[in-house]
């Protein structure tokens, strides 16, 4: 799927570049010449999948990543100067393909599935066009099944598009969640341990606080079975903002908790939570943090409104155009991070 003079490209997406990279697409906003995008497979002998007779290692920490990148690659980071970091980004010019999850799934309903993680993913896509009574067109999948990366024991990567289309099916999967006969349900708890051991090295979380949050989220489910998730991504067209009508200048490392205030953009990859009344842990406080926000899927529905969040990440300087100034705080950026709900402080 081409469209390298697109400036649609957003989460869920996937760019590959003539190298033969292939990187996972984040957040809705990127500057005009550059897509913000993470390194995830890569073309070597070493590769554990294949793709028309080619080996591919997938790239699962954001350290090898860079390692990956700043040694062999480094046209693929640039500094971006409205986030105020360096980024891993592909250039415009390079991308070679755009995947589009959307189209994905058109075809494969057109062509029909083949092998059983295909019909696994046509069939819960249909399942939720069907309870929820949602357009197709706003229903992709990606991950490894996008890529033709995948192995018959690969999860489902289900994203849904636009903030309407998301808030209902998310209501709709907390119905289908509650009936005891059906091919959707809930981790278990030894497949709630796996998930656990995996999200530990990066996220340290007791495993009380992990279970607590886990078990009133409908993003991480079992289908059939089989591992899936689901994203829950605004479309460009649902929010005014553009690249640019915020500058973030980042400061440093930080652990707070903050009142939510908000939670309307918590279901959704990049999440948003509005707060007040922020301290740091040690109780001085936090002046003008406005919002926690993460641009990992992990932490998304994690704190509801009325809730206290308790959260380690990034403190960051928000500059709007009229140069009003605010703080936020990043979550998953680096490993450590956390964010977890308290009823109360």
């Amino acid at each position: 799927m081409s469209g390298t003079n697109s400036l649609d490209i957003i989460e869920g997406f996937a760019v590959e570049t003539p190298d033969g990279l292939i990187f996972t697409v984040k957040g809705l906003l990127h500057p005009p010449d550059r897509v913000i995008a993470y390194l995830r497979y890569l073309p070597d002998s070493t590769g554990k999948r294949l793709r028309n007779g080619i080996p591919y290692r997938r790239v699962y920490h954001f350290a090898e990543q860079q390692e990956i990148l700043e040694t062999s690659y480094p046209t693929y980071l640039a500094h971006d100067p409205a986030f105020g970091l360096s980024l891993q980004s592909v250039p415009r010019r390079e991308i070679d393909t755009v995947y589009d999850p959307r189209s994905y799934l058109a075809a494969l309903r057109q062509q029909g599935p083949g092998d059983h993680l295909e019909a696994d993913a046509l069939a819960l896509a249909a399942l939720i066009h069907k309870t929820a009574d949602v357009p197709r067109e706003n229903l992709g999948v990606s991950g490894s099944l996008m890529l033709d990366l995948h192995r018959p024991t690969s999860d489902i990567d289900l994203v849904v598009y636009g903030t309407h289309t998301g808030r209902t099916v998310h209501q709709r999967l907390l119905g289908l969640l509650h009936e005891k006969e059906g091919e959707l349900r809930r981790p278990n708890q030894e497949e709630l341990a796996k998930i656990y051991a995996e999200h530990r090295r990066d996220t340290p979380l007791p495993f009380d606080s992990f279970l607590r949050l886990q078990t009133r989220k409908v993003n991480e489910l079992r289908f059939r079975g089989r591992e899936t998730f689901i994203r829950f991504v605004r479309l460009p067209d649902d929010t005014e903002e553009r690249y640019g009508d915020r500058r973030f200048e980042p400061l440093r490392r930080t652990s707070t908790q903050a009142r939510v205030t908000d939670d309307r953009g918590a279901i959704f990859t990049p999440c948003r939570y509005r707060v007040e009344d922020a301290t740091l842990l040690d109780g001085s406080p936090l002046p003008d943090l406005r919002e926690i926000v993460s641009f990992r899927g992990r932490f998304s529905d994690q704190v509801r409104a009325g809730e206290w969040a308790v959260a380690q990440g990034s403190l960051e300087r928000v500059v709007r155009k009229d140069r009003r100034l605010y703080h936020r705080l990043v979550v998953g950026g680096h490993a450590g991070d956390y964010l977890l709900s308290r009823e109360r402080v």
